[in-house]
């Protein structure tokens, strides 16, 4: 299979693997930021990360502000990579994106993902919305230095602050103008993943996450803030391959 789709980047081929998880970056996020996570997940689980358009090698294309189209053009995108099951990872506003374009497999043909795991979000129903896409260059800035997730020099160098501006303002439009959804269930298990002190979601919050699946849920509550993947990496890795070890070898979730 190529892996040189605008779409999808795929750093660790684990072509013995029983499932591929595709991992849905955050606002503002590239594919290369989760290069460790697929690292460590190989070779039981083959990750494929999404490069959504506006960043690094997609830089030209100009970013999708709009979280629905950005949902269908990923779906169109992992209709090449579903000869094996699929899960879904998504962090901050890619939980949304996740769960978005696992509604699409599972109205749209082909069945939902096997799981979704859900980070550092409030569930669909509880979205809060929020006006960081409408703050000037400093007001982003000023929010990403409180959440963290970048380096700070890169805040401080006009260049590249000039190349990651544009992505960051179009998620976070994507993500803030987004409207609730309820009453959608997954025929999939979710495990929400929460931080004890993330900005961007409670527990209880995430909590709710049970309220848009017909399956299994699980919540996973970890020390830190909205970027505790970093500091909480390797427990992470090990709670998704545990997950999904039954998917991989057959059993039904």
């Amino acid at each position: 299979m190529s892996t040189n789709g605008e779409w999808v980047r795929r750093f660790h081929a684990a072509d013995g693997s029983g499932v591929r998880l595709v991992v849905f970056p955050h606002a503002g996020g590239s594919a290369s930021y989760y290069f460790a996570m697929s690292q460590g997940l190989a070779p039981g689980v083959e990750t494929v990360v999404l490069q959504y358009p506006g960043r690094q090698d997609r830089f030209a294309e100009g970013c999708i502000d709009d979280l629905g189209t950005l949902a269908d053009r990923a779906f169109d995108a992992l209709r090449g990579w579903d000869d094996r099951p699929l899960a879904f990872f998504g962090h901050s506003m890619g939980s949304i994106v996740a769960f978005e374009v696992a509604r699409r497999f599972q109205e749209r043909g082909g069945g939902p993902p096997a799981w979704l795991f859900a980070s550092g979000y409030p569930a669909p129903s509880r979205l809060r919305g929020g006006d960081v896409h409408l703050r000037d260059d400093a007001g982003i800035v000023a929010e990403l230095t409180a959440v963290g997730g970048i380096d700070p020099a890169w805040l401080k160098d006009e260049g590249l602050l000039a190349t990651i501006m544009p992505p960051l303002r179009g998620d976070y439009t994507a993500i803030e103008t987004h409207p609730r959804t309820y009453g959608v269930r997954l025929d999939c298990p979710i495990t929400a993943l929460v931080a004890q002190a993330d900005p961007y979601t409670t527990v209880a919050e995430s909590e709710s996450w049970r309220e848009h699946t017909s399956r299994a849920f699980d919540l996973r509550v970890y020390p830190g803030g909205h970027f505790y993947l970093e500091q909480h990496r390797a427990e992470l890795v090990d709670t998704i391959a545990a997950t999904l070890k039954g998917v991989a070898a057959g059993a039904r979730p």
